[in-house]
């Protein structure tokens, strides 16, 4: 038997009808406006890689293809890379011990990892990226949204690295190129006149400054350490000394979360060395010489197979002789 609605039942299966409907096409209105905002925020971006790399060439960085496409125009690539240092050892006199990359077809955000196990012998730290020194690295909707600065570093990062500016061992390009990088950025903001952002651009080289000055710091405690103590005391000791170094810290922490400190500790560290080893000494240089493409022409100079002993005595070489053409 059909039971017949009441009035009031028809009018509540109509509205229930009509609320459904609306709701239906507040998802898809939500769904088209995201899609919107994702496209002009790669549109934006895009415009900022363009401008970025044109500004660059008047430093001496010649652009390459790195970042100057979108996940719009060719599906995300991420890289996943690992450093390995032997157990109770830091890489101060010769390279890391093993570095190496895997390549995903995904962007990061995608490929979350839960951990790398302990390689017995070795102390190993992992990083994941969207962005690195390849024609195959696409600017991601994640990165479009990233701060200024941070962007403007890393377009002008991956530029220095191309062959044609530096093509040097991983440890020496890395330790010359991150410098650069942001010093480059700053000229960037000065020469768009914008004040506030320019601000945060040289509070952020000042605080790499501050981080290199502590790592340095640290690491020098942490090969004394090792050259004392037992292994496994010496890497709790060094544990215990890295919350006195604030800015160090902070970095350390964000960029381990979820590996395990004991395990990361000597790669984590010889993996910054790296990168901020010379990171003051070369700001420092900048500002000596006051003309910062001058300085990446000299960098320029060093040949295809120098190593950091060489870089060290290549830096304080042209710290004195910036300091004669000032006097």
């Amino acid at each position: 038997m059909v039971q017949q609605r009441t009035s009031g039942e028809q009018h509540r299966w109509r509205f229930g009808q009509v609320a459904g409907f609306f709701l239906l096409l507040l998802g898809f209105s939500s769904c088209t406006l995201t899609r919107v905002n994702m496209a002009e925020r790669l549109e934006e971006n895009a415009r900022l890689v363009e401008d970025v790399k044109d500004f660059g060439k008047t430093l001496g960085i010649e652009p390459t293809e790195a970042l100057s496409r979108t996940t719009e125009e060719r599906p995300a690539l991420s890289m996943l890379w690992l450093w390995m240092q032997r157990v109770g050892t830091l890489a101060l006199h010769a390279p890391i011990d093993i570095r190496m990359a895997i390549g995903f077809t995904a962007a990061k955000e995608e490929l979350k990892l839960e951990q790398v196990y302990r390689v017995d012998g070795y102390s190993v730290y992992y990083r994941q990226g969207n962005e690195f020194a390849d024609s195959r690295s696409v600017a991601t909707v994640a990165f479009a949204g990233e701060g200024i600065v941070r962007r403007v570093k890393v377009i002008l990062h991956e530029d220095l690295h191309g062959d044609v500016n530096f093509d040097l061992p991983w440890e020496v390009e890395e330790s010359i190129v991150t410098p650069l990088g942001s010093l480059a950025a700053v000229e960037f903001f000065k020469r768009k006149g914008d004040q506030e952002t320019l601000q945060r651009a040289l509070e952020s080289v000042q605080e790499e400054r501050q981080y290199a000055r502590e790592l340095n710091t640290l690491v020098a405690e942490a090969e004394k350490l090792f050259q004392s103590k037992p292994v496994e005391e010496a890497k709790d000791q060094i544990l215990e000394l890295i919350p006195a170094y604030p800015v160090y810290d902070r970095q350390f922490q964000r960029q381990i979360a979820g590996q395990h400190p004991p395990t990361v500790l000597e790669a984590k560290l010889s993996h910054d060395l790296a990168y901020y080893r010379y990171f003051d000494q070369i700001a420092a240089l900048s500002e000596k010489v006051g003309d910062l493409r001058t300085l990446i022409d000299d960098l320029k100079k060093l040949t295809r197979d120098s190593h950091q002993d060489e870089l060290q005595v290549y830096l304080q070489q042209l710290k004195a002789r910036y300091s004669r053409s000032i006097s």
